[in-house]
């Protein structure tokens, strides 16, 4: 007869009742029990008569006697010992709970160090991995789907454990746990693997649907009882709204900074701000309008500082279109003040106008004649001036030309209209730049391939989104500030340059030329960024590490001063606990923490040197201290000898047959010797600076209470060349930041005091979040040029908005 399983006649079992836990710490838990209880237990009645239910049905379905009695007498089994089931299962999350601060302690993957013999190797049963298959299956799915709430949740049980945060496997009420929890619960059904199975498809379908609505609940319990009320997820990543890169500053005292920011940019300018105010609403353009009647309101509200990496998804291309035949009006328009502006000329002669298909050839033959190596930046109307020219030698070299050979070559108004207008666009994008020989050396050899693509395509000029003008962004955001210089970044140029060439071999023959070449590009700058994540949080975590070894430091001092206070000591021995044991007063502190046994063990260790060192006191040493010491010693790197000498000199006193040239040998070997957590020299000490002034202080305060990954421009001399810098981190405790360049790589730490002085002086900006890309930019400025010219005419309803 087989064996019954009875949770109740089991050996007590720990309780939240009886835990030994803080009182806090068993309230929050027995909530959560509850919580979870109320939950679980509703859905387990009904997945049991849901099982119950499809057990019956496969049995009434079977298709031999055989395999339906296999059914009912699972069925039997489930109605005999389910009344067991929920209590077994609810008391095994309750132990789970109670044994919450030994999960903690224990690590949720041990390692086993033995090498594998092949001796032991063995098939498993096909049983045993279809059983784990599926519960790892079940578990993995609920963690995706909850995997924010999971997040949180860890970090919130962490507090309650007193420990580091907890992953989702280790969590007493995750999924994990949860799963396997209820498959040991269903062991003493003793029902085959195959119901067992389906079982565990049913309390999946059943059970763990509402997990995710769980585990929200489970956190804003917490949240409402204190435990990181206001922690939050905040993805690294740029916000997809739009902001206007002009706004007021991000503190009143503090604006005048971060408006210098956008300095080089002449779309910093708050006119840019009402670029749709002014011109004829015709078409596209009154849409622009509409549009631009929310800027003003948009410039009130304070930029956010700029936080992505280059290469990482930028702000969110403009909506605003405007169609070609609204742009040929306000081209003409500036034609003609032109023309009254200027003195009257003679009667031109007649002209040959090249059509479109002769001006792409002549684009093509072009590329060819480019000069080689860096250059600066090409004017495109210089571009349109040697096509010209050119074909004007290829007709004359003609012998049939004829008459038309005599005449001067021109383009027709449309194919003029398209030279104009990137002509504009490169003269707005040259304003934006830094004199990078490279990268300009790149945008004159897009010029043809973007004229051949604009002339057969309008909408590369009316749609933001066009792959040429993606592609033409990236290149010029690349120019835009990110290194100094004299620096060259092969990583960044190579990709940008292979683009380049890939849009020039293929751009003829393949209509998604651009577009390939620009999704090449962006995931080779997705890599980078990613790669600058990684190598960020690396010095993120040293710096980290070096904030608490300052701060154990810093205890240590403060627990020898308590000790030594008001006391006469040798100035030696004092050297010695300010030098030596201060290094084994750290050490145990970053080993064990503050409230432990060693920490305190340490602590009596000093209150006993003191004792022994006390000037006019015979005190003796107690039994085994200078033991105790040396062991102490030799755990931050003393050498045996040394450690034995310094022992002595603490425990002894001030004795009478102590040869100076000892103590003499000892502190040389002292001052030469690097203190624990020291890269060979002792930091030099922080010079004393008068206090902040009222600006400056406005400064540090605004640096505080800046995001982590926040871009800085640091001047670099007195032409106003700029280098941006990115503050990975900073400690409100030692006032350290640190900053990397835009490849993660740690470029230098200084003091927020600093940074905050520099700030006021206009030696460092804030870059602050752009509302649009660089291209869209210069290409709605380039738009308000024209209207410029137009908004004289517009009608007095349509408002200027001066």
């Amino acid at each position: 007869m087989s064996a019954t399983f009875d949770p109740l006649d089991a050996s007590p079992r720990a309780t939240l009742a009886t835990a030994a836990l803080p009182r806090r710490v068993r309230r929050l838990l027995e909530q959560l029990y509850a919580l979870v209880s109320d939950e679980i237990a509703p859905l387990l009645e009904r997945m049991l008569a849901e099982y119950e239910q499809q057990l019956f049905r496969q049995a009434d379905q079977a298709r031999n006697p055989s395999l339906q009695s296999g059914y009912l007498e699972t069925l039997r089994l489930v109605r005999l010992r389910r009344a067991d089931l929920i209590p077994r299962y609810l008391l095994g999350l309750e132990t789970a709970l109670t044994r919450l601060r030994d999960t903690a302690a224990t690590p949720s993957r041990p390692v086993n160090n033995a090498a594998p013999h092949f001796r032991e190797l063995r098939l498993v049963e096909d049983s045993e991995v279809d059983e784990n298959t599926v519960l790892r299956a079940v578990a993995s799915r609920h963690e995706s789907r909850a995997g924010l709430g999971l997040l949180l949740l860890g970090q919130r049980f962490g507090v309650l454990a007193g420990a580091p945060a907890f992953d989702s496997e280790r969590l007493p009420v995750g999924p994990q746990r949860l799963i396997r929890s209820f498959a040991e619960a269903c062991q003493p059904l003793q029902i085959s693997l195959e119901s067992r199975l389906d079982l565990y498809r049913v309390f999946d379908q059943q059970v763990m649907l509402g997990y995710a609505a769980m585990v929200e609940s489970m956190n804003a319990l917490l949240a409402r009882e204190n435990v990181l009320p206001s922690l939050s997820f905040v993805p690294l990543r740029t916000r997809p709204s739009v902001q206007n890169p002009a706004a007021e500053g991000l503190a009143a005292l503090a604006a005048e900074p971060v408006r210098r920011a956008s300095a080089g940019d002449p779309t910093s300018d708050p006119a840019r701000g009402t670029e749709a105010n002014a011109g004829p609403h015709t078409g596209a353009s009154a849409e622009l309008s509409r549009t631009s009647a929310t800027q003003p309101a948009r410039a009130n509200e304070p930029s956010r500082p700029h936080t992505a990496w280059p290469g990482q998804p930028a702000a969110a291309a403009s909506a605003d279109a405007v169609d070609f035949a609204t742009l040929q009006q306000w081209l003409g328009e500036r034609r003609e003040l032109v023309d009254k502006l200027r003195p009257r000329a003679q009667p031109s002669a007649p002209v040959t106008a090249l059509n479109t298909a002769e001006l792409l050839d002549a684009l093509n033959h072009l590329k060819d004649e480019l000069p080689r190596g860096p250059q600066p930046l090409r004017k495109v109307a210089d571009l349109r001036q040697s096509l010209l020219a050119a074909h004007e030698r290829n007709d004359r070299g003609d012998g049939d030309a004829g008459a038309d050979a005599e005449r001067p070559t021109a383009l027709s108004r449309d194919d003029g209209d398209v030279f104009d207008l990137l002509d504009l666009l490169y003269g707005e994008i040259e304003q934006r730049l830094r004199g990078d020989a490279m990268i300009s050396t790149l945008l004159n050899r897009l010029q043809a391939p973007l004229l051949h693509a604009a002339l057969q395509d309008r909408s590369l000029l009316e749609h933001s989104g066009h792959p040429a003008r993606q592609l033409l962004n990236t290149v010029a955001e690349a120019g835009a500030r990110w290194t100094p210089t004299e620096e060259v970044d092969p990583q960044l140029h190579e990709p940008l340059r292979q683009a380049v060439d890939h849009v020039i071999e293929h751009y003829k023959v393949a209509p998604g030329a651009f577009d390939t070449a620009n999704q090449r590009l962006q995931e080779h700058l997705q890599n980078m960024a990613r790669k600058a994540e990684v190598s960020e949080r690396r010095h993120v975590e040293a710096a980290r590490g070096k904030e608490k070894l300052e701060l154990a430091k810093r205890r240590a001092n403060q627990a020898i001063e308590a000790s030594t206070l008001d006391q006469r000591l040798p100035r030696f021995v004092q050297t010695l606990l300010s030098q030596a044991w201060a290094d084994v007063l750290t050490l145990t502190l970053l080993r064990h923490g503050e409230e432990s046994d060693a920490w305190r063990r340490q602590l009596a260790i000093t209150e006993q040197i003191v004792a022994a060192n006390l000037t006019g006191v015979g005190a003796t040493a107690p039994c085994g201290l200078d033991a105790d010491i040396e062991h102490a010693l030799t755990l931050v790197g003393y050498h045996a000898d040394d450690a034995g000498a310094i022992s002595r000199q603490l425990t002894v006193g001030p004795a009478l047959t102590d040869e100076a040239a000892s103590r003499t040998e000892l502190a040389v070997k002292l001052r030469s010797r690097v203190r624990l957590g020291e890269e060979g020299h002792a930091p030099a000490p922080r010079a004393s600076l008068s206090p902040r002034d009222e600006r400056e202080q406005a400064c540090w305060e605004q640096i505080r209470a800046l995001p982590f990954g926040t871009w800085f421009e640091f001047v670099q001399n007195q032409q106003g060349d700029a280098v941006r810098r990115r503050l990975s981190w900073f400690s409100p405790i030692t006032d350290n930041a640190l900053f990397v360049n835009q490849r993660g790589q740690r470029v230098g730490e200084q003091s927020l005091d600093s940074l905050a002085r520099m700030l006021a002086r206009g030696q460092v900006r804030i870059v602050a979040e752009e509302r649009s890309r660089l291209v869209d930019r210069a290409w709605h400025a380039a738009l308000d040029v024209l209207r410029g010219f137009g908004g004289g005419r517009a009608p007095a309803a349509d408002g200027a908005g001066a």
